[in-house]
């Protein structure tokens, strides 16, 4: 059973930057396929960003490419989320996600373990 725990969320004014960090756990680090998903207050769940399992590949959503950067650090279990040029748009609780799939999804449902989020809050 794998677990994950996201941290590094926050406030902050347009145009700033922030880390998220995920933690995982109960799993070989390496064989998981990570990814950043974020719902805002009655919206779906959407794909932000994925990594494949040795970081070699990573994804974006059109909407973030460019100003977020996907990377993973396999010796210490963790992946990261570097927001910068941060927009109000972006506010959002954001979620990290694992699977043990090979195959790279956009779709929430492809992932299996998730975490309980972090809120992202950019102020105009």
């Amino acid at each position: 059973q794998v677990q994950v725990a996201e941290s590094g969320g926050g406030l902050v004014q347009a145009g700033g930057s922030l880390t998220l960090s995920c933690a995982a756990s109960g799993g070989t680090f390496s064989m998981i396929r990570m990814g950043w998903f974020r719902q805002a207050p009655g919206k779906e769940r959407n794909f932000v960003a994925a990594i494949s399992r040795d970081g070699g590949l990573t994804y974006y959503a059109d909407s973030v490419k460019g100003r977020f950067t996907i990377s993973r650090d396999n010796a210490n279990n963790t992946v990261y989320l570097q927001l910068n040029n941060l927009k109000p748009e972006d506010t959002s609780t954001y979620y990290c996600a694992a699977t043990f799939s090979w195959l790279h999804s956009t779709n929430s449902a492809a992932y299996e373990y998730w975490g309980q989020g972090t809120q992202v809050t950019v102020s105009s």
